[in-house]
């Protein structure tokens, strides 16, 4: 069984693992964590073992490193950076701790294996294959709406649950990689999913070169010149569609989505295997269109197209339609001859911007307080307080000491909105009572009862993050905008996982929630 991330046990070239005075079954670490069975060891040296907080009453992984100190630093930055960002596919961060000749990291612990193991028995179905990468790439959706990054994106660190839950595991902070790093690391995970081998020659995992040990993994396939082989070209049965993305994804010249569009895309194709057929007439949204073809982003057909980033793609769109609305005024053109581009009634004359085009402030049908960790439910009134145009009234928390985090009692609190009906959204805006508040904006589609079960259920629904927010916000105000102009919402949840310092500890007041769309 799996439970760090790089995924394998040490091989020949691995740090030597302490072995004098190192932690034996029984052990308590920091008065709350029983160890209670060692389970592996990594290739950085790092001991992994299976334990239990005996407060919470809940299964933990200890992932310990001898010894702490400096030489700790960057395992336990990762686990502070990993901890503000509540997931359901990302694996919990619950605790991180220096005690000079040992660190450790606490974590949510994973009854399953990673995809390196799982993939030992031959490559996923693609339909599998797609779910993994959904979820990987709606996981760092989260992290980059934080402005992090997660850095250490292969197959030993993406795990599956026994229940078929996909989580990422053991993010780093040594500086060394991007976002688009990242993204193009979902494709790695694609590659190796439905062919069982490693596309990056040049960058092989970590502690895991091709041929050597048992963290060994195959190289992928790649002809006389070095190229790479498609999935279609290593085995049958893999959709054009699939392939298309995933080599669009490692292909250098190719500009990658951001994190978030390329998860809503992963959703699209993420569909049951008596569906795929729908799938056939059209497609993946591709990055884009060949110049030398015709420009359909949709199309399926066999063949890679030289693409330049879905966000040009829209942006040649969004270029075509003004011009098509400019030309509009010109003597040459009758008006009559494009009814739908037409001034309304309503517009003045000249005015060629479509009415419907033009956001406004969205009504909010229902709100309410998500807490799914808490039994008393007291901190779920007042929510209609965030949408009464009042800023001056708003909804709080209570304060938590010790910890930005909820006191480590929580994984966060959010407060769902009801736009009643599906809406094209173009921003949204979070008034809070002070800064430095950790949040991002989640979508779903359920709507269970106002209760523990309920807010459970709500919050492993809501896996894709959607909007971006400005990095420096404007002092309390928080707004997130960036979104998919082709997509529509009902249900969003601003989730917040980090509280502000307040007198006493850490809290956080939501003032105002404002909506803006057509």
């Amino acid at each position: 069984m799996t439970q760090v991330g790089e995924g394998q046990e040490a091989d020949e070239s691995a740090p030597p693992v302490m072995t004098f005075g190192a932690p034996t079954a029984g052990e308590v670490l920091a008065e709350r964590y029983e160890l209670v069975e060692h389970i592996n060891n990594d290739s950085a040296g790092r001991l992994v073992w299976r334990g239990v907080d005996v407060i919470l009453r809940r299964p933990v992984a200890v992932v310990l490193r001898y010894p702490g100190g400096d030489s700790a630093t960057e395992m336990l930055q990762a686990a502070v950076a990993a901890s503000r960002v509540i997931h359901p596919n990302l694996v919990g961060v619950y605790d991180a701790i220096d005690e000079a000749d040992r660190a450790y990291v606490v974590r949510e612990w994973v009854d399953g294996q990673s995809l390196r193991d799982l993939a030992n028995d031959g490559p996923l179905d693609p339909a599998r294959a797609t779910a993994i990468g959904n979820a990987v790439a709606s996981a760092l959706a989260a992290v980059h709406a934080t402005g992090m990054v997660h850095g250490n994106v292969h197959p030993g660190t993406v795990m599956i649950s026994d229940e078929g839950r996909v989580v990422l595991a053991d993010a780093r902070t040594d500086g060394a990689d991007s976002q688009e790093n990242d993204i193009r690391a979902v494709g790695g995970v694609l590659y190796f999913a439905l062919t069982g081998s490693w596309p990056h020659a040049e960058a092989p995992l970590r502690g895991a070169t091709a041929g050597h040990g048992r963290a060994a993994i195959p190289d992928a396939v790649r002809d006389a010149a070095g190229a790479l082989a498609a999935p279609r070209q290593v085995r049958a049965g893999v959709p054009a569609y699939l392939d298309d993305l995933t080599m669009d994804l490692l292909d250098a010249e190719i500009a990658p989505p951001s994190s978030d569009v390329l998860a809503a895309e992963l959703a699209r194709l993420d569909v049951p295997a008596e569906e795929e057929h729908y799938l056939d007439n059209s497609g993946p949204l591709r990055f884009a269109a060949d110049t030398e073809e015709e420009p359909s982003p949709l199309a399926a057909a066999g063949g890679r197209k030289v693409a330049v980033g879905i966000a040009g793609l829209l942006a040649v769109a969004l270029v075509g339609l003004l011009i098509g609305i400019i030309s509009l005024g010109g003597d040459d053109e009758d008006p009559q001859s494009n009814p739908v581009a037409a001034p309304s009634s309503s517009a003045p004359a000249g005015d060629a911007t479509p009415a419907a085009a033009t956001a406004r402030k969205l009504t909010v049908k229902n709100v309410r307080i998500i807490d799914p960790d808490s039994k008393d439910r007291t901190e779920i009134d007042g929510a209609e307080k965030v949408i009464d145009g009042d800023e001056d009234k708003g909804w709080e928390t209570e304060t938590y000491r010790d910890r930005p985090n909820f006191g480590n009692l929580k994984k966060g609190m959010g407060v769902w909105i009801d736009l009643g009906e599906p809406h094209t959204v173009k921003s949204v805006q979070a008034v809070l009572s002070a800064t430095n508040a950790s949040a991002q904006l989640l979508a779903g589609t359920i709507n269970p009862p106002s209760s523990s079960n309920g807010d459970k259920q709500l919050v492993a629904n809501y896996k894709t993050a959607i909007g971006q927010p400005f990095e420096d916000h404007d002092g309390t105000t928080m707004t997130f905008n960036g979104f998919d102009a082709d997509k529509k919402y009902q249900y969003l949840l601003f989730w917040i996982t980090e509280l502000p310092p307040s007198e006493g500890g850490f809290k956080l007041g939501v003032q105002e929630i404002t909506v803006q769309g057509s």
